[in-house]
Order: structure tokens, then sequence, then C-alpha cells
């Protein structure tokens, strides 16, 4: 466009841009504005710079690629009819370079088939000339709005990211290798997922890690545990229900497939999920529809389902406990996690991985924890070091009497080096006696016998010692 412009064709007059002056500038915002017109490009400038706008001001789409390769705007303002590089076009480079910018398409000689190319192209808003400045203004603060919730988001997303555990599970075994091999085969598909393994393995984590790594990494993780919830409540949670399904139901709700829904849906404690419920997730795995609790209509979702159980399903199918159906539509892809005493090695690494830089092991800890079977795997572990940097926090240093009571009760208790004084004498009573206990599976006459002391004394000191409820096997008197 080009040409002079009569006074007052922007439709501002000098007492409305008065009156706007007076009012609290708004500050933080970068505007671009790009206008081959320069009475328009000049007001425009002056009017946003004193409403306290960081404004650049170019006449042209190659000038408007310069500014945003050297600044980040928050909001673009583009004329379509320009020489050379048209505003469409531009606008079509500019949300390449950055999605979060917001553009404001303005036009002089409106058409549908532009004002629906820009907006197919990115574009926030398209006005035509002449448009008031002051109305201007309010299109750019909502747009600037968005801009900076966008960017926000994307913020949050990257810091989740840089907090969240590593997506490979923690191991040098050629065990853990295996799984995180398979991990990085099974994330690109959408197929479900099926993860068996003991308790406190890191079916979670497993899970975790297969979203993480997947193309659904931006859309939502949804967990839930079927062992935490009564079957009715369950189903509510999974598929939502309408107001006044039952009682208590006062307002609609959607279930966790509607949230998870282009994202992924961790399912722990499958093997828990009642007969009713497992019949409804089949119909959901096999048509994508669900149906709220109470209502007739039916909703398409697009979820991948990974599903995690201590139980083994096959056995659970054979006998009658689990629909055979259902698992092998959830059993496209698979893995067994491993429990942690066939991890071999991994116990030095998970324990230093846990501990992080500070802290020291004592004499014969490691020991004890290689010995140790871990019947709950990795989560034990955790705890019984989370323990014990509370029980240590004054000194660095784990020791043997930081630890469960229950890691002691073994047999290389017996042989806990004496070095340099470092193992103190009521450590080594303690780990005596546990290991005596032991060795007369839990009985406490033939312990106390054994000791040579009465049953009273055995008492005294598993109470001082804190095993009493604590030391795996029963507790004879026999």
């Amino acid at each position: 466009m080009s040409g002079l412009l009569a006074p007052g064709f922007w439709g501002t007059t000098s007492e409305e841009l008065d009156a706007t002056m007076s009012e609290d500038l708004t500050s933080g915002i970068d505007l671009l504005l790009v206008d081959d017109e320069p009475d328009f490009r000049d007001s425009a400038q002056q009017y946003f710079v004193k409403r306290g706008y960081r404004v650049n001001a170019v006449a042209s789409g190659n000038e408007a690629l310069q500014a945003t390769g050297a600044q980040q705007f928050d909001v673009a303002v583009v004329d379509v009819h320009m020489p050379e590089m048209d505003g469409v076009q531009l606008l079509e480079k500019l949300r390449i370079s950055d999605s979060c910018l917001q553009v404001i398409m303005l036009t002089g000689g409106a058409t549908v088939p532009t004002a629906v190319a820009s907006l197919k192209a990115g574009a926030v808003d398209y006005v035509t000339k002449p448009i008031r400045l002051a109305d201007l203004d309010r299109l750019i603060q909502k747009a600037a709005g968005t801009a900076q919730l966008m960017r926000e988001n994307t913020q949050l997303r990257h810091v989740l990211q840089r907090t969240q555990p590593k997506t490979a599970m923690v191991g040098e075994s050629n065990a853990i290798k295996r799984i995180n091999h398979l991990i990085e085969r099974i994330a690109p598909s959408d197929k479900p997922v099926l993860i068996e393994g003991e308790s406190g393995t890191g079916k979670e984590l497993v899970a975790r890690a297969i979203h993480a790594n997947s193309p659904l990494r931006e859309k939502p993780l949804v967990v839930i545990n079927c062992a935490a919830l009564p079957e009715s409540l369950l189903e509510s949670e999974l598929f939502g229900h309408e107001k006044g399904a039952f009682t208590g139901a006062v307002a609609s709700k959607p279930g966790l497939f509607e949230i998870a829904d282009g994202g992924t849906l961790f399912i722990d404690e499958f093997g828990e999920l009642a007969g009713s419920l497992q019949a409804k997730l089949l119909r959901v795995l096999e048509d994508g529809v669900i149906r709220r609790v109470g209502s007739v209509k039916e909703r398409r979702i697009r979820v991948r389902l990974i599903a995690a159980t201590n139980k083994n399903l096959a056995d659970e199918v054979r006998t009658g406990r689990f629909r055979e159906d259902l698992y092998y539509r959830v059993n496209v892809l698979s893995l067994n996690l491993p429990p942690l005493r066939e991890r071999h090695g991994d116990i030095c690494v998970l324990t230093e991985h846990f501990l992080g830089p500070g802290w020291k092991m004592g004499e014969g800890v490691m020991r004890v924890f290689e010995a140790y079977d871990w019947p709950g795997n990795v989560r034990q572990l955790l705890n019984a070091l989370e323990r014990a940097k509370v029980l240590a926090q004054n000194t660095g240093t784990i020791t043997i009497d930081d630890l469960p009571a229950q890691l002691l009760c073994n047999e290389i208790v017996e042989h806990v080096p004496v070095v340099g004084g470092n193992t103190d004498l009521d450590t080594l009573n303690r780990v005596h006696v546990l290991s005596v206990l032991k060795q007369h599976h839990g009985n406490k006459s033939q312990t106390a016998k054994a000791l040579g002391i009465n049953r009273r004394s055995l008492y005294r000191l598993l109470e001082k010692y804190g095993t009493m409820s604590s030391v795996k096997g029963p507790l004879t008197t026999t």
C-alpha cells in the first residue's frame, strides 16, 4: 500500500489518543508492526510506545523476519497486502520460527479467501482498515495474554522433563539392559502394553518411560490403581458418570479415559479388575468408545493403554479369574520385570543412585545388602536407605545400626568384620541376637537357651533393638 492518508483515517482522534494516554500504561508486551504504509506505521508505533509497549515497526516481510531472528515478540500486527512477500506468506514463516507468536492480520480490502487462508495459517485475528487504534490495542492485549500462557506452558513442560526421573531404569545388569532396550522398541508404538513383575520392581517407572519416549509424550499420562478402589467407584473413575447416576453423584464427571484422551492411561494392579469391568474395558479396546455410568451417550476416545500386574495373568486366565479375550487384547506388547534378587550387580549401583552425593557406606553394610533377598524389591531398598539416611544424617555415613532389623536376620551378619574398632559392641550384640533368632526360626525359648539367657532377658533385648514386630518369621515360645 502507498500514498498519503487523510487525518483520522485510522479512526483515532487526538482527543481519544490523549484520553488513552492518561490510562495506566501497558508494559511488558513486545509488539512487531509490519506495514508498508508509513502513515499507519508511524502513528501506530507512536501510539503503542506511549501505551508502554516495546515496539519494532518495519516496512516489509524480509525486515520482519530479520527482526524476529534477533528478538522474541509476543504479538505481530501484519498487513496482508505488501510487495515482494504478502502478509499470509510472512505469517506462515513467522509461525514456523515461533509457534507462540500471536499474529493479527490487517487489511484494507478484506476478502473471504484471504481471511480463510490467514486463519488456516495460524492468525489469531483478522481485522479490516480503518480500525481505531484503541480497538486494535484491546486485540493485542488479548493476544499477548495467549502468547504468555503458551510460553509458560512450554516452559513448564521443559521443567517437568528435566525434573522427572530418568526414563531408563537404573542398573548395569543384563536383565535391566534388556528391559531398557525393550522400552526403546515399544515406546514408538500406540499398541497396548502389559507389564508384569513383583511388587516394587518399578512397573510404574517403566510405564512412565514408555510414555515419555512415545509420540504421545506431550499428551497426558493418567495413572490409576485398581486395588485402591472398590468396584463401583473404580467404574466411575474409569468411565465417568452423569449427574444422578447413583447416590452422591451430584454433578456429571468425566472418567479417566476421557481425561487421558489423546494420551496414555496406566492401570496398575490390572489383575485385580472385576469381571464386569473387564468386559467394559474390552469394548473400549475393541471399539474405542466409552459410556459414562448412567448415560446412553457413547463417546469416542483414543487412548494408549499400559497395564501392570504383579500376578501371572496367563495363570489367572487358566483358572478362569481373568478374561482370555481381554488378556490377549492387552498382551500385545509385554515386559516382565526381574526381581532385585536376580539383578546381579545392580544393588550397589542402585544404592549409590538413591543415596546421592556426600554419603558413605560403613563397614559391612554392602555385604548385608548383597546377602538379603529383598522381597519388596527396589521399593524396599529405597525405603531402607531413606530410613538409614534419617538416622545417619549427622554423620553422613550409613552403618549397620542404621538398617532395618529385617535386613540383619541373615547369616551374613555373623561375619561382619571388626576393622579398627569401627563396629561397636552394641551393634555386634544386636547382630548376634538376631542371627541366633533366625537360626531357630523365631523360637524365643530355643533362642534364649542358645544365648545362655532367660526368655525375659531376650524379650528386653528384642524390645531394645526394636525387632519385636519386624523379625522375619513367627516368634514362637515353644
